[in-house]
C-alpha cells in the first residue's frame, strides 16, 4: 500500500472497476472512456516533467494541483520526490436530501447484494416525464423507458387495430418514429410511444427533431421529480435514484387541450394500461402514484379505491400511493354531536366556489343547520325529493343534497356546494354548521373541505382534526400508503396526510382494524431532477411515494428477479416493508396515525 496515497484512493486503485461502479465513492474521479484518474495532489518544486508523461497539470494556490493521469501511471505519478500526498476527488452534496441519502438504502445498495432495481418495471403514473434527460437512460445513450402513454395527445384518426400496429412494427424503427400516432391498444385516448419510437428520437440532430418525433412533454415538471426520485440516475452529476435500475413505464395523464389534474377515469385508463404492458413484458412492477384528493368518505369503500384493491392483486404487482398534504391544512373536523354539534368555517375572501361533504352514520339522525356569516339560518330539510334542492343566504346558493347508503358502502353523505347567488364570489367569514341530534347510535360526524390546492389558505375549519386527512386513493386496502417525515429531525412532517388507527370510527372498512399509512419515507426537501436540466429541491408526500416505489422496487428484484422470493410482491412486500420500518423521534407507540409502522429502511426490510 503505497503511504503518499490516502485510503479510500489505495482502496480504489485495487478494486476491480466493475465493483468501483457500484460503490458511491470508489469510481468518484475515474474517467471510464479516457481511462484517466483525476487526483489532487501537495507538491513542491516544480512539476513539468509530468506534462512529458502525458499527465495534464492544473496549478492551484498554495502548492496544490489538480492532476489527471492515465490510470497506469498514477503509482508513478506518486513516487515523484515532488509529490507530497494525493487524493481523490470526493463527491459532495446539497444540502437537500438525496433520495438514497437515507443511512438504510447503503447497506443493500452500496454494498451485496448491490440492488439496483434491474428487472422490475416502474410505472409512473402523473404529468409526464422529460424523456430528453440522461437520469432516464442507459448508459449506452438509449432510454430506459419501455413505454411511453401521453394521453393528453391527440392520435391520428387511422383506425387502432392490431393488423395496422403489426404493419408499422415490420417497418422498422424511423418509420415508427415518423409514423401514425396511436392510442394504445384498446384505448382511444392519448398516443403510446415505444422504446425505439423514443431512441428515435433521442438519436435526432436537434431539439426541435427530437420533439417532432416525441412532442410529449412535462409542463409542471412534477411527474420528472417523482420518476427522477424513483429511478433516476446520471452518473456525471452524481444522481441515483431510489431504484436507478429500474425499467420505467411513464403515463401522462390527462385530456387533450386541459389544463387540470387527471380524472379518475384518466387514473383507471392508466392502472389498467400499466398491468397490461407489465403481462407483456413479463416483469413485475411497482406503480407510483403521487397524487389524490379529499372527497369521499375515507374508508376504502370508492369505486377507485377498490379498483386499486383489484388491481393490487393482478400479476406481481405492487402499488404505492402518497398519503397526502393535508394534514395541517384545515380541512377535515371529526367529532361527536351529543359533545359538540357546531362546526365553524372560516371562507377567505374571492371563493369562488366550495364544497363541504358531512359524512355520519346512515343509524344516526341529525338536523342540520347552516348559519351565513351575516347571521341568515336555515334548516336543511332530511326529506326532499330525489334528495337535493338549493338554499340563498346572502349572496351565496347553496346546492344540497343528501345522500342515502350505497349497494358497497354503508356510511350516508350530506354534500353542500357554495357558488354565487350574485358577484362573482361567495361570502366570505364564519360559517357554521349545526347539527341537533334526533336519533343517535353512534354520534359521530365527519366534514371535508375540498384539497388545500383548490381553496384559499384562509378557507379552513376553525378546529380542524388532523387525523384521517389521507388522501384518496391511500385509502385503499391493499396499497402501500407512504407518508412523510422530516429526515432534518427526524420526527413526523406536520403536512403529511395523517390516517387512522381509530377504533372509534365508525363507517367504512376502517372498523375491521386497518392502519393507514402503512410508513413514511423522507420528504422534505428531497433533491429531484427538473425540467430545465438540473435538480431542485422538492417537498411532499409525493415525492416520499417514490423513494418507497423504488425502495419495492430493490425488494422486488432481490426476491423475484434473483430467486430469493418469487412471491414478493402484494401484500407480502407491504409485511416486509412494516417489519423492517425504524422508530422515529417523538413517536411512542406503533403503528400510529401518523407514521404507521415506522420509517422506511431498506436494509431492515430484507429478510435475513
Amino acid at each position: 500500500m503505497n503511504q503518499k496515497l490516502e485510503d479510500i484512493l489505495n482502496l480504489a486503485l485495487e478494486t476491480p472497476e466493475e465493483q468501483r461502479q457500484q460503490t458511491e465513492t470508489l469510481n468518484v474521479g475515474f474517467d471510464s472512456e479516457l481511462r484517466t484518474w483525476e487526483l489532487i495532489v501537495k507538491y513542491h518544486g516544480s512539476l513539468a516533467v509530468l506534462e512529458t508523461l502525458g499527465v495534464t497539470v492544473e496549478y492551484l494556490i498554495a502548492g496544490y494541483a489538480i492532476l489527471t493521469v492515465p490510470e497506469n501511471l498514477v503509482d508513478a505519478v506518486a513516487e515523484l520526490e515532488q509529490i507530497e500526498y494525493v487524493e481523490k476527488p470526493k463527491r459532495f452534496f446539497y444540502s437537500q436530501v438525496s433520495p438514497t441519502g437515507d443511512r438504510c438504502f447503503p447497506p443493500v445498495t452500496m454494498r451485496a447484494p448491490f440492488l439496483t432495481g434491474e428487472g422490475v418495471l416502474l410505472a409512473v403514473l402523473d404529468s409526464g416525464i422529460d424523456w430528453n434527460r440522461r437520469d432516464f437512460r442507459k448508459e449506452n445513450g438509449e432510454t430506459r423507458i419501455r413505454f411511453l402513454w401521453d394521453q393528453t395527445l391527440e392520435p391520428d384518426g387511422r383506425e387502432n387495430d392490431a393488423a395496422a400496429r403489426n404493419a408499422d412494427v415490420g417497418q422498422g424503427i424511423e418509420a415508427m418514429g415518423q409514423g401514425p400516432r396511436r392510442s394504445p391498444l384498446g384505448f382511444v385516448q392519448g398516443v403510446e410511444f415505444t422504446e425505439q419510437q423514443i431512441n428515435a428520437a433521442l438519436a435526432a440532430d436537434t431539439e426541435a427533431e427530437r420533439f417532432a418525433l416525441l412532442p410529449s412533454r412535462d409542463v409542471s415538471g412534477h411527474g420528472t421529480a417523482v420518476a427522477g426520485i424513483a429511478a433516476g440516475y446520471d452518473r456525471e452529476n452524481g444522481y441515483s435514484g431510489a431504484a436507478p435500475g429500474a425499467a420505467l413505464l411513464i403515463v401522462k395523464m390527462g385530456l387533450p387541450g386541459e389544463l387540470g389534474f387527471p380524472r379518475t377515469t384518466e387514473i383507471m385508463r392508466g392502472i389498467t394500461y400499466a398491468l397490461i404492458r407489465a403481462n407483456e413484458l413479463q416483469l413485475p412492477m411497482v406503480i407510483n402514484l403521487s397524487f389524490g384528493n379529499s372527497y369521499g368518505s375515507h374508508d376504502g369503500s370508492s369505486l377507485l379505491e377498490r379498483f386499486l384493491d383489484n388491481a393490487a392483486e393482478i400479476g406481481r404487482t405492487v402499488i404505492c400511493v402518497g398519503s397526502g398534504n393535508e394534514g395541517d391544512a384545515g380541512g377535515h373536523v371529526a367529532g361527536d354531536v351529543r359533545e359538540n354539534g357546531t362546526v365553524e368555517l372560516a371562507v377567505g375572501e374571492y371563493e369562488q366556489t366550495l364544497n363541504v361533504q358531512i359524512w355520519k352514520n346512515y343509524s344516526d339522525v341529525y338536523r342540520f343547520f347552516l348559519r351565513s356569516p351575516g347571521g341568515s339560518e336555515t334548516e336543511l330539510p332530511m326529506q326532499v325529493e330525489q334528495g337535493k334542492y338549493t338554499v340563498e343566504l346572502e349572496q351565496t346558493r347553496v346546492l344540497v343534497y343528501m345522500g342515502e347508503p350505497r349497494p358497497y358502502a354503508v356510511p350516508q353523505e350530506i354534500y353542500l356546494d357554495m357558488i354565487p347567488a350574485e358577484g362573482m364570489y361567495i361570502n366570505s367569514g364564519v360559517w357554521s354548521i349545526r347539527m341537533e341530534p334526533v336519533k343517535v347510535v353512534t354520534g359521530r360526524y365527519y366534514l371535508y373541505l375540498p384539497g388545500s390546492a383548490a381553496r384559499s389558505g384562509n378557507t379552513r375549519f376553525f378546529r380542524p382534526t388532523p387525523e384521517v386527512t389521507l388522501t384518496t386513493p391511500s385509502t385503499a386496502a391493499k396499497v402501500i400508503t407512504v407518508g412523510a417525515y422530516n429526515q432534518i429531525f427526524d420526527s413526523y412532517a406536520d403536512f403529511s396526510g395523517r390516517g387512522y388507527t381509530d377504533s372509534e370510527r365508525t363507517i367504512g372498512v376502517v372498523t375491521a382494524g386497518l392502519t393507514k399509512p402503512d410508513l413514511v419515507a423522507p420528504g422534505v426537501d428531497i433533491l429531484a431532477p427538473d425540467t430545465f436540466g438540473g435538480y431542485a429541491a422538492v417537498t411532499g408526500t409525493s415525492f416520499a411515494t417514490p423513494i418507497v416505489a423504488g425502495s419495492t422496487a430493490l425488494l422486488m428484484e432481490w426476491g423475484i428477479v434473483r430467486g430469493n422470493d418469487p412471491f414478493l410482491y402484494g401484500e407480502k412486500v407491504k409485511s416486509y416493508l412494516r417489519k423492517g420500518a425504524r422508530p422515529l423521534r417523538g413517536e411512542q407507540a406503533y403503528p400510529n396515525e401518523r407514521v404507521g409502522w415506522g420509517a422506511l429502511c431498506v436494509a431492515e426490510s430484507l429478510p435475513g
